[in-house]
């Protein structure tokens, strides 16, 4: 059954993944997602559902436990910030390469290097561009409340899952930290051996007699069999930037100025738009929901309706560089931020929008 609670967006994550019927969480502590593993530990669910929770020794490790798990068919999953995730990214790769599905979470903190602790929005890069090397893609949802975090767990292994492919929940410092009312979703039991294999006969699970062997690898030697690989997984991608794009609109009907901003930003965001249509400026908000697949078309859609469109990120300018190639130069898009952990406010958004735009 569904139950009430107060929590971080950190426990919400914890309770989410408890409750979806996750098998596995490998993870390494690191500020602002620490209460993640510690909430998972504390739940002790390996007494009730018979999920393993473990502390790796490292990042590195954590995502290669990931991999192993993934590959037999398992909901598994793992956490960290930043720089952590940064260490995790070879792995990403390596997991992206071979296919598999798997719930990746980051709670960005500033940066480069291990920066500070505070919030920040900076990994966008990292997130939607690849981050490791090779062409691949994570599918990117980002949360702007306590409720979207919980239940982002379910939809993200779900996509996952569908498409074979590792998903990541990109929330920031923020939202890991702020305490809401969340509806926890009812308990799922998970998945028996019997049911992973009809879900996923691709999962190793042990090589039956007189059976075929199972092997799943991101390496091919052959080069022409490595660009097939590559085209196929180009193709999925381009269903998922198809089927996959969701995203929120707030007061854009009429809108002639656009804000454009992701989790916490897009909170903050709102109010600005509110503050601004109390003194009669007609301004909207557009949520990306997913990073990647972007909305892209439907930022496209308002390039000849407004007058304007402002990027507001918690960092030096990244997403605008998608909106830009949204709305291909037909309406001017500029960005708005701060970085180093600082966090603006409503009035500091809508200031910058009157002066970015002489409005």
């Amino acid at each position: 059954m569904e139950e009430i609670k107060l929590l971080k967006g950190n426990e919400a994550i914890a309770h989410a993944a408890i409750r979806y019927g996750t098998d596995g969480y490998f993870g390494y502590p690191i500020t602002p997602q620490s209460e993640i593993l510690e909430t998972l530990m504390a739940e002790m669910p390996w007494t009730t559902t018979g999920m393993i929770v473990l502390q790796a020794e490292s990042e590195v490790a954590a995502i290669n436990m990931v991999y192993g798990g993934a590959g037999t068919g398992k909901r598994v999953m793992t956490s960290s910030s930043s720089p952590g995730i940064s260490l995790k990214l070879e792995g990403i790769s390596y997991i992206a390469g071979a296919e598999l599905p798997c719930l990746i979470v980051n709670v960005m903190r500033g940066g480069p290097g291990l920066g500070t602790i505070q919030p920040s929005q900076a990994d966008y890069f990292q997130t939607v561009k690849g981050g490791g090397h090779g062409d691949y893609r994570l599918i990117t949802l980002a949360p702007s409340s306590v409720q979207e975090m919980a239940d982002f767990v379910g939809l993200g292994f779900d996509l996952a899952f569908k498409y074979k492919n590792p998903a990541i929940i990109l929330a920031d410092g923020i939202i890991g930290q702020m305490m809401e009312k969340v509806v926890l979703p009812p308990f799922r039991l998970r998945k028996t051996d019997d049911e992973i294999k009809a879900e996923s006969p691709w999962a190793v699970q042990g090589k039956p007699a007189r059976s075929a062997r199972k092997v799943i690898t991101s390496l091919e030697l052959d080069p022409a069999l490595m660009e097939e690989n590559n085209l196929r997984f180009q193709a999925k991608y381009r269903k998922i930037e198809e089927d996959e794009v969701r995203y929120e609109e707030f007061q854009c009907a009429d809108a002639d100025y656009l804000l454009i901003a992701f989790g916490s930003s897009a909170r903050i965001c709102q109010k600005a738009v509110e503050t601004a249509r109390g003194e009669g400026l007609k301004v909207g908000l557009l949520r990306p929901i997913t990073l990647w697949p972007f909305p892209t078309k439907a930022i496209a859609g308002y390039a000849g309706r407004v007058k304007g469109m402002l990027s507001v990120e918690l960092n030096a300018g990244q997403m605008v560089e998608d909106v830009r190639l949204a709305v291909n130069g037909k309406v001017s898009v500029e960005h708005f931020g701060r970085l180093g952990g600082i966090v603006f406010t409503p009035d500091e958004i809508l200031a910058a929008l009157k002066r970015t735009f002489n409005c």
